[in-house]
């Protein structure tokens, strides 16, 4: 993958801080409930290519409708920078919030659509 980085991240004030190694070349923008009224961007990684560097003892989580996915958040800020959850094929996943990442230009970015309004 040409495209794939390693980026920070976290959430605003600070307290959540994590880096991923990922591609930007294909973020998801669904328009399910959460995703729509947090104006969150997606890109989907491996477990394994995410690293929570601080803020792990105060994460809170929410779940909705399937919960099949962990909307994690700062509990200070409450902003929800990334998200963790499993694939249809067992593999665990976590979904960055591109918009929390460090130095990274969304409108340079190409967005893909997702209707998860209609799951």
């Amino acid at each position: 993958m040409a495209d794939t980085k390693t980026y920070t991240g976290g959430c605003h004030c600070g307290e959540v801080r994590f880096e991923v190694t990922a591609d930007l070349s294909g973020v998801i923008a669904c328009n399910c409930s959460i995703c729509q009224k947090r104006g969150a961007l997606w890109v989907f990684v491996g477990a394994d290519s995410f690293a929570l560097r601080a803020g792990r003892e105060g994460l809170r989580d929410y779940q909705f409708g399937k919960k099949s996915l962990h909307h994690l958040f700062c509990p200070q800020c409450g902003v929800g920078a990334f998200s963790r959850g499993t694939a249809p094929g067992g593999k665990e996943m976590v979904a960055v919030n591109v918009r929390c990442l460090d130095d990274v230009d969304v409108t340079s970015l190409k967005l893909t659509p997702f209707d998860g309004r209609s799951l």
